[in-house]
């Protein structure tokens, strides 16, 4: 057997990543992820042709309420066989659940799923995916005068605001310079505390799950933000926000090479990420990402959870 293609290792980490979080339940072809504790939910999808990572084995569901629960492992190919009756007993099992009904999947593995989704009446978007050159020298990208990138720990004290950052910087899309700005973000981070959404993440910091970083005006103020979660050598870089009122400053493009160079220090060799404009891709691009396929997920579906 040859090595894994990059689309094998793309498939590998939606597989394996969210079994952090999630237990996985099997509904034949299909697997449902299904968040264990506090946080955002999870998506359904294919199933993976790749044994079941260290840690619980998916449950295998009789019936769109769970029905009768075996342990199993998934085999066979990504996606074989799925039927609009699959597909309605994962809706089924997230209402249930009380969550979105989520889907998500590489177009390029699966194609007949989309017309499926569609079928049942689930729009569907696409987000093209982009991935690092593993070769590509990726020196730090310039920041304004005083501002600092750092990683933050479990106790920083500046993480209920970089939380916060991103329910700004994604309530206000595009790049361009918005007013939310030190104000707004401070009364979001209150609630982000109050609500313990806060306390949430710290365990995920702890272990290593999730890796945080910001960028930091002299004030200590975070103005850009994101974060990865590294899976056996495998990472996506996600939540790249920039707080509306520091926009245009290079500062998203700082983070993400930042989140790269210290995923690559710790033992990932594959690096990816997917975006939603063409603007963003272009930053990636002269940061050394190179297209990679594309992520197709239901349009307006909550951010998945980790």
């Amino acid at each position: 057997m040859g090595e894994p293609t990059l689309r094998d290792r793309i498939e590998l980490y939606y597989a394996t990543v969210p079994l952090g979080f999630a237990d996985a339940e099997e509904f034949g072809p299909l697997r449902l992820f299904v968040r264990k504790g506090e946080g955002a939910p999870y998506y359904g999808g294919p199933n993976h042709a790749y044994p079941v990572p260290a840690g619980p084995a998916p449950v295998s569901a009789g019936s769109a309420s769970g029905g009768p629960a075996t342990c199993s492992a998934s085999s066979g190919p990504v996606g074989t066989g799925i039927t609009a009756a699959d597909i309605a007993r994962v809706r089924a099992r997230q209402r249930e659940l009380g969550v979105a009904e989520s889907f998500e999947w590489l177009a390029e593995v699966t194609p007949s799923l989309r017309a499926l989704v569609e079928a049942a009446g689930l729009p569907v978007a696409e987000r093209p995916l982009m991935v690092l050159d593993p070769h590509h020298p990726l020196p730090p990208q310039p920041l304004p005068e005083g501002v600092t990138i750092r990683v933050l720990d479990a106790d920083d004290l500046g993480l209920p605001a970089v939380l916060a950052l991103p329910r700004l910087a994604f309530a206000d899309v595009g790049t361009a310079v918005g007013p939310a700005g030190r104000a707004e973000l401070a009364a979001v981070a209150e609630k982000l505390v109050a609500d313990g959404t806060v306390e949430t993440i710290r365990p995920t910091l702890l272990t290593g799950h999730k890796v945080l970083a910001a960028a930091f005006a002299p004030d200590g103020t975070p103005l850009a933000a994101g974060h990865y979660h590294p899976a056996r050598g495998i990472t996506e870089i996600g939540g790249i926000g920039t707080l509306p009122t520091a926009r245009r400053q290079g500062l998203g493009a700082a983070v993400m090479a930042a989140l790269a160079t210290h995923a690559r220090e710790h033992g990932v060799h594959t690096v990816f990420l997917a975006y939603a404009e063409a603007a963003v891709a272009r930053i990636y691009a002269r940061l050394g990402f190179r297209p990679a396929g594309t992520t197709l997920l239901i349009a307006d579906q909550p951010a998945r959870g980790q």
